[in-house]
C-alpha cells in the first residue's frame, strides 16, 4: 500500500529496494541456526557490493536493483549496509545496528526522491525497529520511544512524506497496546493525515 504513495516513475526502484529489505527480514524470520542465517545474510551482502562493479546474476530481486536503481544514483554498497542491522538479529547485539539499518534504508529511499532531511534518521530508525519487532530477542520498544521523542512535532517536506509515512504507522504501532492488520480504516486515516502534515508524532 505504501509503494502507491510514490510518484509513479520511482515505484521500480523503491519497490526493488523495499524487496531486498524484506528478503533480508525473511532469511531472519526463516532461520533457526544463528549461523547459517548469518552466512545467508552475507551472501546477499556481497552481492548487492558487487553490483556496482559486475554485471547482476541471474537473480530477480538484485537485477531489479541494478536496472532501476543504480541508474538513480543509488549503489548496491549503500544498500547492502541495511543487511547489518538484520545480522545484529541474529548475534544478540543492540538495537543500535537495527536503528542504523533503518537510517540507510530512509536514506537510499530519499536519494530516489531527491531530499533529504536532518531527521530522516530518526524516522528510518523507527520504521526497522517496527519492522523487526517480532524478530528480535529484544525489546526494542525503548529505542521506539527515543527516536519518537526526537521527532515529536518535526515536519516533513512533501515531496519526503511516502516515505515518512512509514515511520507514521510505525510509532502508531509502538503506541497501541495490540497488533492492527494492515488494511484497516485507521492506518489509511493515520497515512492520509501525514500525507497533509507531514507529521510522524505530536511534540509532548
Amino acid at each position: 500500500m505504501a509503494l502507491t504513495h510514490f510518484p509513479e516513475p520511482l515505484r521500480p526502484a523503491v519497490e526493488a529496494i523495499f524487496r531486498i529489505d524484506a528478503t533480508l527480514a525473511e532469511v531472519v524470520a526463516g532461520t533457526t541456526e544463528p549461523q547459517v542465517g548469518l552466512i545467508r545474510l552475507a551472501w546477499w551482502r556481497e552481492a548487492l557490493e558487487r553490483l556496482d562493479s559486475d554485471e547482476p546474476p541471474a537473480e530477480p530481486r538484485l537485477e531489479a536493483v541494478a536496472n532501476h536503481c543504480l541508474p538513480r544514483g543509488v549503489s548496491g554498497a549503500a544498500l547492502s549496509e541495511i543487511e547489518d542491522g538484520y545480522a545484529a538479529l541474529l548475534d544478540g547485539s543492540g538495537p543500535d545496528r537495527i536503528e542504523k539499518a533503518g537510517a540507510t534504508l530512509f536514506f537510499s529511499i530519499a536519494q530516489l526522491i531527491g531530499d533529504t532531511d536532518t531527521q530522516l534518521a530518526e524516522a528510518g530508525a523507527l520504521a526497522m525497529l517496527a519492522r523487526v519487532r517480532g524478530l528480535a530477542e529484544t525489546d526494542v520498544r525503548d529505542s521506539a520511544l527515543k527516536n519518537m521523542a526526537k521527532l515529536g512535532g518535526h515536519r516533513f517536506a512533501k515531496p519526503l512524506r511516502p516515505l515518512t509515512l512509514l515511520a507514521r504507522l510505525a510509532a502508531r504501532d509502538f503506541l497501541r497496546t495490540s497488533p492492527e492488520p494492515e488494511a484497516t480504516p485507521g492506518r489509511a486515516f493515520a497515512m492520509l493525515s501525514h500525507r497533509l502534515s507531514g507529521i510522524v508524532t505530536r511534540a509532548n
